[in-house]
């Protein structure tokens, strides 16, 4: 990596944090597919919560063109 601790904005796909995140994320589906009632308001909350984590690094990556501040910010909630 030789730009820096961040890439530039929107190199979200190349970060360890987002391949595993993104492993959660389909882990989960697969677990409350498999396990849970597709009516269970336990199943929403779970599949909701992996994608927010995977989506907020997409988010932070893209927030990198404007601030480092909140691209940081929202890779720290993730």
């Amino acid at each position: 990596m030789s730009g820096g601790f961040i890439p530039p904005h929107g190199g979200y796909a190349s970060l360890l944090s987002y391949q595993k995140a993104e492993i959660v994320y389909r882990a989960t589906v697969y677990f409350c597919d498999r396990f849970l009632d597709k009516f269970d308001r336990t199943r929403d909350q779970m599949i909701q919560s992996a994608r927010s984590g995977k989506q907020n690094i997409v988010e932070g990556s893209m927030a990198s063109a404007t601030s480092k501040e909140t691209e940081i910010k929202l890779t720290n909630v993730a």
